[in-house]
């Protein structure tokens, strides 16, 4: 029976255009796109390929763990 998993991912606007985004705990799961959805739907891909590698190689699949906070700091 199919498992669903959730990660936090982290979207950067990209200097050149675009959008870089990465899964901090999936180490060096990293991918792009030219849009946010586009970036979006590419890690998805990209965690795929990573748990399905992690799977292949008998390892364990991580879980995450992060939190994720706004903190506000005046100046």
């Amino acid at each position: 029976m199919p498992q669903s998993l959730f990660y936090k991912v982290i979207c950067e606007p990209a200097e050149e255009g675009g959008y870089t985004v990465y899964v901090p705990a999936l180490p060096g799961c990293i991918s792009e796109g030219d849009t946010y959805d586009e970036a979006l739907s590419n890690i998805r891909d990209a965690i795929r390929l990573y748990i399905d590698t992690l799977r292949e190689r008998g390892k364990q699949i991580p879980q995450d763990s992060h939190h994720v906070a706004e903190v506000e700091y005046v100046v």
